[in-house]
C-alpha cells in the first residue's frame, strides 16, 4: 500500500517518504513511527503500542518516544502546537488525524518476501548501539557481513540483492545485519570507525547464539570476514570473498587511489540523497555500469533511504582506512575468492593480493563489468554455483 495525505506520499515497502514528489530522508524509527501512526489513523495509538511496533518491545525512555515523535512531525511540516497530523491524546497515545487515502500497488515486493520470510531482531553493543539483524531460510549457517550501505528489509525485496539473497536461504540459514548508522540500525552513533564495525559483527554473532557458520564477505565486507577468521578459526567453516579487498582506497600505496577516495568523498559530501544530483547516477553508474534500470533507481533510491549523507561519508572513511593484510597468511579456513575483471570499484589486483596471499584459497574470475554480478548476467549463475558447490563440499 501507498498512503498519502495532502501533498505527502509514504510507501511502507520502499522506506519512502515524499511530499510533492521530493523524498524527505527520515530515520528508520521516525519513518517506523510515522508508518504505525498511519496504518492505525482510524484511531489512537498508546505509547505501548508505539514501542512494540517500532522498538519491538525493548525499553524505550519518554524521551527517546518524545524526539521521534517530534521528528516525526517535522518531517511532515506538522508541530507540536499545531498537531494538524500528528495528535497528542491525552492519557491515550497518539493518533494520526490528518485525512488518508491508500492506494492499492504491486504486490511484487510482498511477493518476493513472501517467498522465505526473514525474522528481524535486535542487539545493543557494548557502546549502547541497537543493531539489527534478521534470519532467513535453514540449514547450516551462512553470515553475511554488512556492506558499505546495507537495508535488510529494502534488500530483501530488492532487484539488486533480492535474487542472491533468496538463493543462499534456499540451502542456508542466511543471518545478515544491519551496521551501525546505516538500515535498521541506529543512525545517532557517535563512533564510526573500522574497530566498532568489527565490534557491531562481532555483537551479533554472539547475539544470534550460532556457534560455527561459513561467512560471506562482499565489498569490504571482506576485510571483517578476513580479520575475524583469521582470530578464530575454530568458528568459521568456510570463507568467501566475492568483490573484496584487504587494503581501503588510502592503504595500497597509490597516489591515484588516495586522490580517489578524497573526490568520491568530496563528491558524496555534495550530493547523497539529492534527487537532482549528478552524483545519483554517477554512483550507480561506477557500481553497476551494467545494470538495467530498475537496478540503478533501486541503487539511487538506496542513498536516502538506507542512511544518512553524514552516515555515508564516515563510513565511506572508515573502509578507505581498512588495512588488514597482515591477517590474510594467518587465515586457516577454506577460502574462495570471487572478483568481477572489469569492475572500477575494487581492482582486480586487490582480488589476486588477498588470494595470493591465503593459504590455498581458490580464485575465480568472473566475466563483468559490475561490483556485484547481477542475476541476468551468465556469470551470476556461475558465481552461485561456484559457491554453493564450496559450501556443500567435504573440506
Amino acid at each position: 500500500m501507498i498512503y498519502r495525505f495532502g501533498e505527502f506520499t509514504l510507501d511502507p515497502l520502499t522506506y519512502d517518504l515524499q511530499c510533492a514528489g521530493e523524498p524527505i530522508p527520515v530515520e528508520p524509527q521516525v519513518f517506523g513511527v510515522l508508518n504505525f501512526l498511519i496504518e492505525n489513523h482510524d484511531r489512537a495509538v498508546s505509547r505501548d503500542e508505539l514501542i512494540d511496533a517500532v522498538w519491538d518491545g525493548r525499553i524505550v525512555s519518554d524521551a527517546t518516544l518524545s524526539s521521534r515523535i517530534s521528528a516525526a512531525r517535522t518531517a511532515v511540516g506538522d508541530t507540536g502546537r499545531d498537531q494538524n497530523i500528528i495528535r497528542t491524546i491525552p492519557r491515550r497515545g497518539f493518533r494520526f488525524v490528518a485525512a488518508v487515502t491508500v492506494d492499492a500497488t504491486s504486490t511484487t515486493a510482498e511477493s518476493v518476501a513472501a517467498e522465505t520470510p526473514q525474522t528481524i531482531r535486535y542487539c545493543t553493543t557494548a557502546d549502547g548501539v541497537q543493531l539489527a539483524y534478521s534470519f532467513a531460510g535453514s540449514g547450516p549457517t551462512l553470515l553475511k557481513v554488512a556492506n558499505w550501505i546495507n537495508h535488510l528489509e529494502f534488500d530483501w525485496t530488492s532487484p539488486m540483492w533480492r535474487h542472491l539473497l533468496h538463493e543462499f536461504a534456499r540451502y542456508r540459514q542466511l543471518l545478515r545485519y544491519d551496521s551501525r548508522g546505516a538500515g535498521l540500525s541506529d543512525w545517532e552513533v557517535g563512533d564510526i570507525s573500522y574497530d566498532r564495525l568489527v565490534d557491531d559483527f562481532e555483537a551479533v554473532i554472539e547475539a544470534s547464539g550460532v556457534e560455527t557458520f561459513a561467512l560471506l564477505g562482499i565489498s569490504q565486507g571482506a576485510a571483517i570476514a578476513i580479520d575475524y577468521a583469521a582470530r578464530n578459526p575454530e568458528r568459521v567453516t568456510h570463507l568467501v570473498l566475492w568483490g573484496g579487498f584487504a587494503r581501503g582506497r588510502r592503504k595500497r600505496g597509490n597516489p591515484e587511489d588516495q586522490a580517489e577516495s578524497e573526490a568520491f568523498i568530496t563528491l558524496m559530501r555534495q550530493g547523497w540523497g539529492k534527487e537532482a544530483s549528478p552524483f545519483r547516477q554517477m554512483f550507480a553508474s561506477l557500481y553497476m555500469p551494467e545494470a538495467e534500470d530498475a537496478q540503478i533507481k533501486w541503487w539511487t533510491d538506496m542513498q536516502r533511504i538506507a542512511t544518512s549523507p553524514d552516515n555515508a561519508v564516515r563510513l565511506r572513511e572508515a573502509i578507505d582506512n581498512l588495512d588488514v593484510s597482515e591477517q590474510l597468511a594467518k587465515v586457516q579456513t577454506p577460502t574462495l575468492v570471487l572478483h568481477s575483471q572489469r569492475e572500477q570499484v575494487s581492482p582486480l589486483s586487490e582480488a589476486r593480493f588477498m588470494a595470493a596471499r591465503i593459504p590455498n584459497a581458490k580464485f575465480v574470475a568472473l566475466d563483468s563489468a559490475n561490483h556485484l554480478v547481477l542475476h541476468q548476467e551468465p556469470e551470476w549463475r556461475r558465481a552461485v554455483d561456484e559457491i554453493e558447490a564450496f559450501l556443500t563440499s567435504e573440506l
